[in-house]
């Protein structure tokens, strides 16, 4: 059997780089299956929608499902299993990014269960993966009947030494001050994430606008490979939803006036839910118990439609929220630091509704988390974690381990504050965010009280940041909109948009954009950014009065470090045979010392709560370590006494010879030392036999020469001997008693 006759379609980057779409060749069961490939990077997206929707299922259950495969760059997982296993964080977060581009470009009446599967079955390290997956994933889609507004791409934009690149290395990566994934279809941008170096909010705009152009050409190969395919037209037809014209009518006519009332009186968030709901039941009750069977269903559905429209009008014509805030006006603000007596640093804090109450633990480089994927692989110094109880939003409901939202939030905070931990930064940070209350952007709350708690804990970061979280409502026919600055949990829900963005009063450091509506223009979104850096620069403002700077110090309680660097060759006689010598330090000073090897350099990192202990910790190291540097002085101590000088030890294991000659200027007939005598010396370098050699004499001033009559005027006997050395007939000599000048 001959294989079959893979369809292709090529994608040229405007780098000259190629990626490549191929369908018909692998996984022909599913509804649509693609490999995508780019250099030696390769992804395989499958499809598959069932034909009806559950009954009851009034929502789109999708699932985008992405996983790295370790046989694609030819490793073995270092789990128990020696299998991939459940998905890492990085993994989650593509998956994230892929579910949140796909899923408004569905029709919003297609219920049925869609499953999008994406596998890394080939990795280079050239081309990352993740800015292929929502390709691979559109592209499965595109060539299908399955109900879709796409096709949709998505871009990796960095900007390196000034210039904006598309799906740049990893090693291209770490040079970028600027990174972000945009989601878009050829149309409209959908999606924006990712993280900068304080960036102004026009470059952000110019970032987009070149992702966008990309994206263009990445849709158009879609569209000609879906047409080469055949399959993808006609859509399938579907009917997920029935609806009662005359329930509406009567929902429309009855409820809108008294739901816009409730909407105009600012209240709090139960209270308003309260409000709404009795306008429900108040319509309601006309009816009888056998007709609420058949009514009540469609008109909750229709209640819904109601308190959007009732919401979206009076923010677009009246200016006013359902909080009773103009579209400008942060929520109040409250915070407060050093909480948590037992945390080395914490902080509440809470703006409206919403509430963080974060912590801070600092740790050595043993507590660093360790990342392990098919491209990456090493140990994290810096890492946040969120979560979000289900009382924050008065729910009971059951906890299943951290969902795929948990660490979304958590990895948009952690790269919001992670370009201000400053590179000389010694210790392992972990930052939790606790959400006590939530009625929008918990995550920017996170970041607030993130900045919040590593000044509590006394880390020099180099700046405070804060977020903010923006709306949008839109009215297509009048073509009016309001951009709104820290939005509620309703706004977010019923409203267009949602778009976080982070920094500090110089520029963004991070960011993340949902967009729910088609034709989004990059004059409304500029407005956005525009309005979003007032509201944060207003939220920075509020955080600096509670905490305006790092403390100077860890809390006494912390773990205090110091970081020494020693010669690669000395790391084993730090750490001893077995590691007896590092045991023992550890023992006997109660500190924590871990040592890596990076390059030809031994980085040691010494922790402990005293800072006594610390530095007798240093000092021992500095003992195993030592090595003398030509010309220093050092404070020595005499540990032998011998007729041509003394032995001086200048540190543990290290010791020279001060000849009699080097002790002073003068010449000596005794070395004038006894053992234990400390005495300072310089050290001068080695000799022939590299033997240390040192000199105390150098340390003393030298005698000034005196007026005296010329050498050959003097008598032998006045002349002093110190001032030239002794020739040999000068010196007195053994020949059995006699003085060779008394020779007969």
């Amino acid at each position: 059997m001959n294989a079959p006759q893979a369809i292709i379609e090529k994608i040229q980057l405007s780098d000259g780089r190629e990626i490549t779409i191929e369908t018909g060749k692998l996984a022909k069961q599913a509804n649509g299956a693609v490999v995508v490939r780019m250099g030696g990077t390769m992804l395989l997206a499958t499809v598959v929608a069932s034909k009806d929707a559950k009954p009851g299922v009034d929502f789109l259950p999708l699932t985008v499902d992405y996983r790295e495969k370790f046989y694609s760059a030819g490793k073995i997982p270092g789990n128990f299993f020696r299998r991939e296993a459940r998905p890492s964080d990085e993994e989650i977060l593509t998956m994230r990014l892929v579910d949140r581009v796909l899923r408004p470009l569905f029709p919003s009446d297609f219920h049925a269960e869609v499953q999008v599967m994406i596998s890394l079955i080939s990795y280079d390290k050239e081309c990352m993966p993740e800015s292929l997956a929502g390709l691979a994933a559109s592209a499965a889609i595109a060539i299908t009947d399955i109900p879709f507004n796409g096709p949709m791409s998505e871009v990796t934009v960095a900007r390196i030494d000034g210039k904006l690149v598309v799906n740049p290395s990893m090693e291209n990566l770490a040079k970028a001050d600027l990174n972000i994934m945009v989601g878009a279809t050829k149309d409209s941008i959908v999606m924006v994430e990712g993280e900068m170096n304080e960036i102004s909010e026009q470059e952000m705009i110019e970032a987009i606008k070149f992702a966008h152009e990309e994206i263009k050409v990445q849709v158009a190969a879609q569209e000609r490979l879906a047409e080469r395919v055949g399959k993808s037209l006609p859509k399938r037809e579907y009917s997920h939803e029935d609806h009662n014209e005359e329930i509406r009518e009567k929902v429309w006519a009855q409820t809108y006036d008294k739901v816009l009332e409730v909407a105009k009186t600012p209240s709090a968030k139960e209270e308003r839910h309260d409000n709404f709901q009795a306008v429900l039941a108040d319509f309601l009750a006309q009816y009888s118990e056998e007709e609420l069977e058949t009514v009540e269903p469609f008109a909750k559905i229709y209640f819904h439609d109601v308190e959007k429209e009732a919401m979206r009008q009076m923010i677009l014509n009246d200016k006013i929220r359902l909080d009773g805030r103009s579209p400008e006006t942060i929520r109040p603000i409250w915070s407060e630091v050093d909480y948590l007596p037992g945390a080395h640093g914490s902080a509440i804090f809470t703006r409206g509704e919403t509430q963080s109450l974060t912590a801070v633990t600092l740790g050595s480089v043993k507590d660093a988390n360790m990342v392990d994927t098919v491209a990456i692989n090493y140990d994290q110094k810096f890492f946040l974690h969120y979560n979000f109880p289900p009382f924050s939003t008065g729910e009971a409901r059951p906890l299943r381990g951290t969902s795929r939202r948990e660490v979304g939030h958590g990895n948009l905070a952690q790269r919001a504050l992670a370009k201000m931990i400053p590179s000389e930064n010694p210790y392992t940070i972990r930052i939790v965010s606790d959400i006590l209350e939530s009625n929008g952007s918990s995550s920017m709350a996170t970041v607030c009280a993130g900045t919040l708690a590593l000044m509590d804990a006394g880390v020099q970061i180099s700046k405070p940041v804060s977020g903010i979280a923006m709306g949008l409502v839109t009215d297509p026919k009048s073509g009016k909109f309001t951009v709104l600055s820290d939005i509620l949990g309703d706004e977010d829900h019923l409203g267009d948009m949602d778009f976080k963005v982070t920094g500090t009063a110089d520029g963004i450091t991070a960011c993340q954009m949902d967009i729910k509506v088609e034709g989004l223009t990059m004059d409304i979104m500029e407005k956005a950014l525009i309005q979003a850096k007032d509201g944060r620069l207003h939220i920075l403002n509020e955080l600096l009065k509670t905490i305006d700077t790092p403390r100077p110090d860890v809390k006494p309680h912390a773990p205090k470090m110091e970081v020494l660097e020693i010669p690669k060759e000395f790391i084993g006689a730090v750490i001893g045979p077995g590691g007896k010598i590092i045991q023992q330090m550890q023992k006997d000073f109660d500190t924590v010392i871990a040592i890596e090897e990076i390059g030809e350099i031994g980085r040691i990192e010494i922790s402990g709560v005293n800072r006594e202990n610390i530095n007798a910790t240093i000092a021992a190291i500095n003992e195993i370590t030592f090595v003398p540097t030509v010309g220093e002085v050092y404070n020595g101590k005499v540990v032998k006494v011998m007729d041509f000088g003394a032995f001086v030890a200048i540190a543990k294991g290290t010791e020279g010879l001060l000849h009699i000659s080097e002790i002073e200027w003068a010449r000596l007939d005794k070395v004038p030392y006894n053992e234990g005598d400390q005495v300072e010396v310089k050290f001068m370098g080695y000799d022939d036999r590299k033997k240390m050699k040192l000199s105390r004499k150098v340390l003393l001033p030298r005698p000034a020469r005196e007026e005296r009559p010329a050498r050959e005027d003097r008598p032998r006997e006045d002349r002093p001997q110190g001032d030239r050395p002794q020739r040999r007939d000068d010196r007195p000599q053994n020949n059995g008693g006699q003085n060779p000048e008394n020779k007969g």
